[in-house]
């Protein structure tokens, strides 16, 4: 039974391998990738390996290159959707015996299987493929014309031990790099070089790069002029860079893809070089490097550009790392500028009670700089503060935000949070970030501004109280100055009469809303029926709106229902509430309230609708109606709904207005026991 290797990402596809092949001649072992796989593919345990490949990018050819680094015999059938000539050549250079097009078809793969098991796989020659740094050590021990003075392993391994110390600038990129090509002229006797590279962080291959990441700019050169690399870039999408990202190999000036393209035979002029050799990373490229021949005029043989594209390697690992600490470093300082120009106070403490940051607040707020040292020390803070930071130290668990007023300043106050740092899974913090909001100025604001809106509603009601105790005097000083002259004439009589009554209802009425509103606490408790309640609420509220002819209709008004709380204040509630239901229509208004009892015994509510034939209330009004000083009117304080919701809600109860075409109230209270009769 022959094992046959299926690489591949999609389940689809190994079933579609496994059904079109015979169980008992072959066993399919599946892997996700090549590096998966590898334990598999070193030790040749694969008769033949399937590999899943899209051929219309570098990735599938160096996944070819890869398995044929740790394979070189296996027969490779790659399959792929689509087919393109230049890619399906590379992958016939790179190693694959066969290319065969999805989906997978039974009778053409098994007549391929049996071909590749009646003969001896020869790979296919890989041409100018870097091999691991153990062929090129042999290679150049065994080709000392090819290397020049470095004639055997030892000396090679002299050469590692040179490039070594290019590595130590490790946080500098442009000494590195010209270090690296210092070196290889030392080496190699390299005429000219270049080396280009792309934004930090930034793959070649990646597609979908923006517009300013697909250029590659000189980072490095020797034996080339300044002016010219301070203009000249290379391009991911023609000449060089594009055929080294699309290739993913070292690239020679009389090469076929060279020839066969004008820009990047253009370049290789003005560089004045004959290859151009990746700059990989992690198998992605990260740049490119071009290369003359030696000062002596001789081209470099494949063995030493195998030596280059493996420096480059380790080039390219400590380039991603200094990009990666320029990142880290660039972050770290952002979040320094931050928390030290932040208003809020930022400390953090170590194990060791030893103050890792403090910004200008945090000194500003709890001490000096410490004069030996220059900066803010654990010792310095506020020993309640020092005692909440240790205390999170020793158990990890970060404290509620709390409120921290010093001793030595009077109205000063922090809202101070304390939070642990933990790594991993360790349970015990390795520091504390303690964080202090001056709440000094925001409660003053906060207090200024409640006094600003106390007076403001003092303003409004004494306003509102002048005018209303006005409307109300106006008729009784213009009878008492017709007082003396008109004493005996009964027509002056009555309406004098009639204007002590109005006024004094007026001024009664004003009274009761500013008893109700002042008052606090509890209301009188007394059980009483609600539809007496009601009656009695619509004759009060007919008695300040005596002009019109007024309907009352009551529904579901069960005599036996009865609430508890106080009655008077009740009976005001609902008065206020039915007299802007008769204001509404003074013509002929007609109300109708309905009683609705919901709930189980002990928790009760009762619900009384109150309903007008009226204007109605628009979305707006109905929300601004319950507040102070509010009215459609010219007269009235517009305290009338306000003192009702204040009643209400005190007997635990609700008011809503509710906006519809007609007027509607809607008022929920709590239920008492039902009278017997």
């Amino acid at each position: 039974m022959k094992t046959i290797l299926v690489l591949s990402p999609h389940p689809d596809f190994v079933e579609a391998v496994r059904t079109s092949l015979n169980p008992e001649a072959y066993r399919i072992v599946h892997r996700l990738s090549v590096d998966e796989a590898e334990p598999l593919v070193a030790h040749g345990l694969a008769g033949v390996i399937i590999l899943d490949a899209n051929l219309t990018g570098v990735e599938s050819i160096w996944n070819i290159e890869h398995l044929r680094r740790r394979d070189k015999k296996t027969p490779i059938i790659a399959f792929t959707e689509f087919t393109q000539a230049d890619w399906e050549e590379e992958a016939f250079l790179r190693g694959v015996t066969h290319v065969l097009t999805k989906p997978v078809r039974q009778r053409l793969l098994n007549a391929v299987l049996e071909r590749t098991a009646t003969t001896t796989p020869t790979p296919a020659p890989v041409a100018e493929v870097p091999s691991g740094n153990t062929d090129l050590l042999k290679r150049i021990a065994a080709e000392p014309a090819a290397i020049g003075h470095y004639v055997n392993a030892a000396q090679t391994l002299d050469v590692l031990k040179d490039f070594s110390p290019i590595l130590t600038h490790s946080l500098d990129a442009e000494a590195m790099l010209n270090k690296f090509l210092q070196f290889l002229r030392e080496i190699l006797s390299v005429n000219r070089a270049a080396i280009f590279l792309n934004r930090p962080g930034v793959p070649l291959n990646g597609g979908n790069a923006p517009e300013n990441f697909r250029r590659l700019h000189s980072a490095a050169a020797i034996g080339l002029s300044n002016g010219l690399l301070e203009h000249f870039e290379l391009s991911l999408d023609s000449g060089l860079g594009a055929l080294v990202s699309r290739l993913g190999r070292i690239l020679r000036r009389d090469s076929a893809e060279v020839r066969a393209d004008n820009v990047a035979q253009k370049e290789f002029e003005l560089l004045g070089a004959h290859v151009a050799v990746p700059i990989l990373s992690h198998d992605s490229i990260i740049g490119v490097a071009t290369f003359d021949g030696r000062v002596t005029g001789e081209p470099l043989v494949n063995v030493e550009l195998e030596l280059i594209f493996h420096l480059l390697e380790q080039v390219g690992l400590a380039l991603r790392n200094i990009w990666l600490h320029d990142q880290l470093v660039g972050n770290h300082e952002m979040m320094t500028d931050v928390l030290r120009e932040l208003n809020n106070a930022c400390i953090v403490v170590d194990r060791d009670l030893k103050v890792l940051h403090a910004n200008k607040a945090a000194r500003r707020y709890f001490g000096r700089k410490n004069e030996r040292t220059g900066n803010l020390e654990f010792s310095d803070l506020p020993p309640a503060l020092g005692t909440k930071i240790y205390q999170v130290l020793k158990t990890g668990a970060a404290l509620e935000p709390f409120r921290y007023e010093p001793e030595n300043a009077s109205g000063v106050a922090y809202k101070v949070s304390v939070l642990a740092f933990q790594h991993g899974n360790s349970s015990v913090p390795v520091s504390v970030l303690l964080t202090a909001e001056d709440l000094t100025e925001s409660e003053q604001l906060s207090r200024l501004e409640v006094e600003a809106s106390r007076l403001r509603l003092i303003k409004s009601m004494s306003y509102r109280l002048v005018n209303e105790i006005g409307n109300a005097i106006v008729p009784l000083s213009t009878h008492h100055q017709l007082l003396n002259e008109s004493f005996n004439d009964p027509d002056f009589r009555k309406s004098l009469d009639g204007a002590l009554g109005e006024s004094i209802k007026r001024i009664m009425r004003l009274n009761n809303q500013m008893r109700f509103l002042a008052r606090e606490g509890q209301f009188d408790q007394e059980t009483f029926a609600v539809r007496k309640l009601v009656e009695e609420a619509f004759a009060e509220a007919t008695r300040h709106q005596p002009h019109g002819s007024a309907q009352l209709h009551l529904e579901n008004a069960d005599p036996l229902q009865t609430i508890v709380g106080d009655r008077a204040a009740l009976k005001h509630a609902l008065a206020e509430i039915m007299l802007n239901a008769l204001q509404s229509n003074p013509a002929g208004t007609k109300i109708e309230v309905r009683l609705l009892a919901v709930g189980g015994n002990g928790d009760r509510t009762l619900t009384i609708e109150v309903r007008d034939n009226g204007g109605g209330f628009s979305a707006e009004t109905a929300r601004k109606v319950p507040a102070p000083f509010f009215t459609t009117r010219n007269v009235g304080l517009g305290l009338g709904l306000t003192v009702s919701q204040k009643i209400i809600e005190t007997h635990h109860g609700r008011l809503e207005v509710v906006a519809s075409p007609s007027g509607l109230v809607r008022v929920s209270l709590p239920m008492g026991t039902p009278m017997t009769s």
